[in-house]
């Protein structure tokens, strides 16, 4: 006999219903055999039903628990349910104080046991290794994987490589043992093989759409039995949920605190190019990769053994360069201009993919002199198609939502030489107060159009090459309307 009928038989007993004549003969019926998926709690909860012959349905319309969560609950793949659970269950199946403890007492061992799901769910699977973000992706583990931060958002420019980081973490805390739930919408990065379509993806996508009811695909009627079912397979053990290309602005305050509060182990990633700006989010700038130094750029590539010892940047370039060009062996001469290329689009890892491209009709020193040019002239894939983000269209959206003063700034910035500048500069240039020259900043770095660079205790940033031509591309339209 197993351990969940030893529970059964005597809470039938305790349970049983007073027969309407008294010297009837009560039927009992059997308890239902219990599959070796199923948990202990589960088990007494079916066994109860089938007692007082209730169906599924009818006992989720007496609980006000929804019928998938019932399910989940008998077949073992939900095994810690909340205490408001366990109560209204309870309550339904009207049971005595023997079989109200018991259940409790299961439920209780559930939540205990650390196994609240049958089978954790997976991330994706990354098509492509990530180079240069060890430092980011240790930091987001540890606070993620800790608890300390809840809501963590990276916001940085498109394709700057926030579903990259994204995976990297979810990859690693899931192999602590830690569930991973993920939902990409409409228009996020699709370079990488998409979590197992099943249960969980619906029920992800759901509470996805109850967050952000007006995008597409969103709906509000639904949020509720989204988040209360993701709720109970929870429970409150730790898991992750990605939201991954999230739409621009904050999703529902009151049903964001609301999935936070009803599952308190679950810890949210976030990826989208700016923030919601909501209490107890954790804002993550993603910045552009390393990018070799102007002075000893030169001397240390040409020094080095291979390319795996250059900035991170140039091993991104060379990577995507080896696509399209297998048989290239970089030389020292081809080091320099790829540290020129690098230097040239800041180290943003997109547009370095987009860039090495167009080296099927054209060579490094062709590609460098246009890059001189005009380097947002090269930023479209040669080859088009999936994966080739419009990243000038991109950078005039995120620009252009800059607040007025933050835009004033940049476009003043942007006719200053582009030499690095402190925030004492910034002063100077608008005659507004420290404070307020802060927040303007902190706006630009925000939108990813000024880099930082912490040395020697200090603070100085840069205007991005390629949104100083953007700008300048802007006002030469101004211009001729």
């Amino acid at each position: 006999m197993t351990t969940a009928q030893l529970h059964v038989l005597p809470l039938t007993r305790a349970t049983q219903p007073t027969p309407a004549t008294s010297g009837a003969t009560p039927v009992v019926p059997a308890a239902a055999p219990v599959s070796p998926e199923s948990s202990q709690v589960g088990a007494l909860i079916r066994g109860h039903r089938l007692r007082i012959g209730l169906t599924q349905r009818e006992l989720a319309d007496l609980s006000t628990i929804s019928v998938r969560a019932i399910r989940d609950l008998e077949q073992g793949k939900a095994r810690r349910p909340r205490p408001d659970t366990v109560r209204l269950m309870a309550d339904a199946l009207r049971l005595g104080s023997r079989a109200r403890s018991a259940l409790e007492a299961a439920a209780q061992q559930g939540r205990a046991s650390g196994h609240g799901l049958a089978e954790p769910p997976a991330p994706p699977t990354a098509l492509h290794a990530v180079v240069g973000r060890e430092a980011e992706i240790s930091v987001l583990t540890g606070e993620l994987g800790s608890g300390s931060e809840r809501l963590v958002h990276v916001v940085g420019l498109t394709g700057m490589g926030k579903t990259r980081l994204a995976l990297e973490v979810a990859d690693r805390l899931h192999a602590t043992g830690v569930p991973v739930l993920w939902h990409a919408f409409q228009g996020a990065s699709a370079d990488h093989l998409g979590p197992d379509e099943g249960p969980w993806s619906a029920r992800v996508a759901a509470v996805a759409s109850a967050l952000y009811p007006t995008a597409p695909g969103g709906t509000a009627g639904e949020g509720g039995d989204a988040m209360a079912l993701l709720a109970e397979l929870l429970g409150d053990q730790p898991a992750l949920l990605v939201l991954d290309g999230a739409p621009a602005g904050p999703p529902g305050f009151e049903r964001l605190t609301g999935l936070l509060r009803s599952c308190p182990g679950l810890r949210l990633l976030v990826t989208s190019d700016q923030p919601w700006r909501v209490p107890g989010e954790r804002i993550f700038l993603l910045s552009p990769l390393e990018i070799p130094a102007e002075d000893a750029a030169d001397t240390a590539l040409e020094n080095a053994a291979d390319d795996i010892a250059a900035p991170a940047s140039v091993q991104v370039f060379l990577g995507h360069l080896r696509r399209v060009r297998p048989e290239f062996v970089p030389g020292p001469v081809d080091l320099r201009f790829a540290a020129r290329v690098c230097r040239g689009l800041d180290g943003h890892p997109g547009a370095l993919a987009a860039a090495a491209s167009w080296l099927v009709v054209c060579d490094l020193p062709a590609l460098c002199d246009g890059l001189d040019a005009n380097p947002t002239a090269l930023l479209d894939h040669l080859g088009g198609g999936e994966g080739a983000e419009d990243f000038r269209r991109a950078l005039r959206l995120r620009l252009g939502r800059l607040p007025e003063d933050a835009s004033t700034l940049l476009d003043a910035l942007c006719d200053h030489p582009a030499a690095g500048f402190e925030l004492t500069d910034v002063t100077a240039l608008t005659g507004r107060s420290l404070p307020e020259c802060g927040r303007m900043l902190r706006e630009l770095l925000l939108a990813g159009a000024v880099r930082a660079t912490h040395e020697g205790g200090g603070s100085r940033f840069r205007v991005l090459a390629l949104v100083r031509a953007v700008c300048r591309g802007r006002a030469v339209t101004a211009a001729r309307a």
